[in-house]
């Protein structure tokens, strides 16, 4: 096979086979379809790890995503919830997360003599992620970076190959709502998973809902905020059934990372 001209499609041709680490968000989209294409499902395993920190709605799309696009998928749990340090949410929870998820797709890589590969693109480095130093360190490679691209550069690509994750809002770990300090459980992610889904039957698809004990703040775009105030009551009602007692809204709007800003 004659090796490919595209920058991405290069990175991962030569690398022959991968395990693709896939959230069906934008950019493992966006790796997990190129590397199909260029590698088949042969060598391309493309594996969804399922935790309480991902929502039940973003499991149910990879799986879907995976069945519409003929990858070779399949899903495993990871244990991160068992590890005290992970759930001590101290300000390298990632790094917790990330070494759990590597303790499940590391064999599998192993025994077909592949690569991990993430779907982090070069706008990721400039975050505090310490799980990115973790994967690295067990040898997970990140196809996105080395052929250049930013989110930006993700979005422009999906939408030319008609992906319709083209446009996704981002989703990051339901942890990520939690602020440092603040213990991760069960009970907490499932409120917040609980609220959000509720807040996108009203429409709201792009958004976060923060944890603070029993007041949950909303983020959503700064151009929809007068869309929840307009639906205030419905909004409330929705929150308040996840187990939240007082439901404010940031004016500042949807950051995404913004719990960084405490570091």
């Amino acid at each position: 096979m004659v090796a490919p001209s595209d920058p991405l499609e290069q990175v991962l041709f030569g690398m022959d086979r991968v395990v693709v680490a896939f959230s069906g968000g934008v950019d493992s989209a966006l790796v997990a379809h190129t590397a199909h294409t260029v590698l088949g499902p042969d060598r391309a395993h493309v594996v969804t790890a399922v935790s309480p920190s991902l929502a039940g709605d973003e499991r149910a799309d990879a799986e879907l995503l995976a069945k519409e696009w003929g990858l070779r998928w399949s899903a495993v749990e990871t244990n991160e919830m068992a590890h005290a340090a992970y759930r001590a949410n101290d300000v390298d929870r990632c790094a917790h997360c990330k070494d759990a998820l590597m303790d499940v797709l590391v064999p599998i890589a192993q025994a077909d003599s592949a690569t991990v590969v993430l779907g982090v693109n070069l706008d990721d480095l400039g975050d505090h992620r310490p799980g990115q130093l973790v994967a690295a360190e067990r040898g997970a490679r990140f196809p996105l970076v080395e052929a250049g691209l930013n989110k930006n550069d993700v979005r422009s690509r999906s939408r030319t190959l008609g992906l319709r994750t083209a446009d996704k809002p981002a989703a990051a770990c339901l942890a990520s709502r939690v602020p440092y300090g603040t213990e991760v459980t069960v009970n907490v992610l499932s409120g917040i998973e609980r609220a959000e889904a509720a807040l996108r039957r009203l429409g709201f698809d792009d958004l976060r809902v923060r944890h603070y004990d029993d007041t949950a703040r909303i983020e959503v775009p700064t151009e929809r905020l007068e869309d929840v105030v307009a639906q205030k009551d419905a909004v409330v009602a929705a929150v308040s059934r996840s187990g939240y007692q007082y439901v404010t809204l940031d004016l500042e709007g949807l950051r995404s990372g913004n719990l960084n800003a405490a570091l």
